[in-house]
């Protein structure tokens, strides 16, 4: 009887480990898709002020009522609305002072069993979205002592998103500074800040993931404006862990028996060591290239799986410090056509390394085996991965291609409606390798092919005050997916009114 007990009690926690790696790993992507859809539609709220004015005060908000439905590994439809006030204000002083604040406030409702935590339908009470001071040296000068300078020292503090080089490494609301000093083609950008406690981690298997997250960034960018069209940049970028959950345990075997619990240990501590370049190549040839190195020490996998047929044990693994060695790319083109539709076209693709005996790309939790060095990339960037599928940047080759347009330049009423569609195609970096989908109870499938989306766009400036925006996107599942190969859909509307 003992004995079939503990193996009950065994089956109960294995299960609870699966699913509690696979249900975070659904709100992290989750909270990914959302954040990724505001950056795209979000109204921007920080108009420039012309130098020379005494005093201009700019406030005013907008209300937006968004639609969303998305499908989950499990092929689950989730279906959310959601309803955002947000209100800003902005006091500029001669041009040499700025003062900016914008708070929002929303509500989360959820069909019954359709949220992807245990909060249900939530209302997220006023938060202070951004809120941050700067100061300009060159307009000091050019406003009280009526000369100008060969460059410029800006000072900003605050709450703030920092969004570095192309995006790939890091883009992250923080409190803390930024720090620009330009002369003439030489500029130097330096950041220090700490992340705003609701950010969503990258390690979905650590408590505390997706509201209480704390990780200090600090590094300088120096770039160079090469005549005429090229500006190419170097940085260095340092990722402290300053995460105070840093122990998960989980009960393993019958608490009757002298059985330890299961325990992981969290610290993630990396550094990004960068190139690149932002320019055009002629007069309608954009393009952006960022190649980075990852170093730094991350603690291994806590906990290993065996399977004999139908059965499956658990066993606890020593934790040890081990480095990271991994690397990134990422290299985009936008095409403008001269037709009056402002046709663009656009290309990217993005690479990523990952680690073949980790059974989870980004989490400790079933991630990089003791003794080996980490090849898995993982950073706190925001690049576009598409919407249905959205994976992590990690063991990633991802090639997208995609174009805009505004179908009808010279209608009253649709003149500034602009539609568009990307075309992804994923594949994994290294075949034995995991992404972040995959089960930790599972072994990784020896498949490259992760699958093809596209993605459709719509945004519909209606008047001064109303817009309407569309997103939809169609995932089909390669053979490298090991959770289900059904299509995936998101469909997401918003509609927002200014005032």
């Amino acid at each position: 009887m003992m004995a079939r007990r503990s193996v009950l009690w065994m089956a109960i926690v294995l299960a609870s480990l699966a699913a509690r790696a696979a249900g975070q790993s659904e709100l992290q992507k989750f909270q990914r898709q959302l954040e990724q859809i505001q950056r795209q539609t979000r109204l921007m709220a920080e108009p420039s002020v012309p130098p020379g004015q005494r005093a201009l005060v700019n406030h005013g908000g907008y209300l937006t009522f968004n639609f969303l439905t998305i499908d989950d590994t499990d092929q689950n439809t989730h279906i959310l609305r959601e309803s955002n006030l947000t209100y800003f204000a902005q006091v500029n002083i001669d041009g040499v002072h700025q003062f900016f604040v914008r708070g929002r406030t929303t509500y989360r409702d959820f069909n019954r069993g359709d949220t992807f935590d245990s909060h249900g339908d939530d209302w997220v009470q006023p938060t202070l979205d951004r809120g941050h001071y700067r100061f300009s040296l060159k307009r000091q000068i050019e406003a009280y002592q009526g000369r100008t300078i060969d460059g410029d020292l800006t000072i900003q503090g605050g709450r703030q998103l920092i969004h570095w080089a192309n995006g790939l490494t890091l883009s992250q609301q923080i409190d803390g500074g930024q720090v620009n000093a330009a002369i003439g083609s030489l500029s130097l950008h330096a950041i220090g800040g700490i992340t705003r406690g609701s950010s969503t981690d990258i390690d979905s298997s650590r408590p505390g993931f997706s509201s209480d997250t704390k990780r200090g960034f600090y590094g300088g960018l120096l770039s160079f404006q090469a005549e005429p069209r090229h500006r190419p940049f170097i940085y260095g970028l340092i990722q402290e862990d300053y995460n105070d959950n840093n122990v998960l345990v989980t009960p393993a075997g019958d608490p009757a028996t002298t059985a330890d619990d299961l325990r992981t240990r969290f610290e993630y501590t990396s550094h990004y060591i960068g190139a690149g370049s932002s320019g055009s190549l002629g007069d309608r040839l954009a393009y952006g290239v960022e190649v980075v190195y990852q170093g730094g020490e991350g603690l291994s996998n806590s906990i290993e799986f065996f399977r004999a047929g139908d059965d499956l044990t658990v066993t606890q693994l020593r934790q040890t410090r081990q480095d990271i060695e991994a690397f990134a790319a990422d290299l985009r083109f936008d095409y403008l056509l001269t037709d009056a539709n402002r046709t663009r076209l656009s290309a990217e693709v993005i690479i990523a390394s990952g680690d073949s005996d980790r059974q989870t790309t980004t989490s400790t939790l079933g991630g990089n085996q003791s003794n080996t060095d980490d090849k898995a990339f993982n950073a706190f960037g925001l690049v576009n991965t598409g919407l249905a599928f959205n994976p992590n940047v990690s063991n990633l080759v991802m090639v997208r291609v995609g174009g805009s347009t505004i179908p009808w330049p010279n209608s009253s009423l649709l003149r500034r409606l602009q539609v568009g569609v990307n075309v992804f195609v994923f594949h994994k970096f290294d075949n034995d390798a995991p992404t972040d989908e995959q089960d930790v109870t599972e072994p990784v499938k020896d498949e490259a092919y992760l699958g093809t989306e596209t993605d459709l766009f719509a945004n519909w400036q209606v008047t001064s005050d109303v817009s309407l925006t569309l997103r939809y996107g169609m995932f089909f599942p390669g053979r490298g997916i090991a959770t289900d190969h059904d299509e995936r859909h998101l469909l997401f509307t918003g509609l927002t009114f200014a005032f």
